[in-house]
């Protein structure tokens, strides 16, 4: 009886790590960046406790450069989700992308 409850339950937190999906959303700012040509700058945000307490986070404004058009994309990657899973959610990272026009298009 306890194998078949250990054996269960750790299918079950196997399953649970397979099956999550990364943590991602994406805001537009003006009209935001096009297609064409982008500036890509990244940063990783530090939290402590599955993201309840920030440690430090990007700022978006800052990292493009003070434009008006811009594109932000944060994101739970699967390697920032690995550890968040290994130090058991203590520490989880994010990471946020800003893309910006290239300076002629602007």
């Amino acid at each position: 009886m306890i194998k078949r409850t250990i054996k269960t339950m750790t299918i079950l937190f196997v399953l649970s790590i397979m099956l999550t999906s990364c943590y991602s959303y994406k805001s537009v700012v003006g009209d935001g960046a096009n297609d064409q040509s982008k500036v890509k700058t990244t940063e990783w945000n530090h939290y402590m406790l599955y993201g309840l307490i920030p440690l430090k986070v990007s700022d978006s404004k800052v990292m493009a450069n003070e434009a008006t058009n811009y594109t932000v994309h944060t994101r739970q990657s699967v390697f920032n989700g690995i550890i968040t899973g290994v130090t058991l959610g203590i520490y989880s990272p994010t990471v946020t992308t800003v893309e910006t026009v290239t300076t002629a298009e602007k």
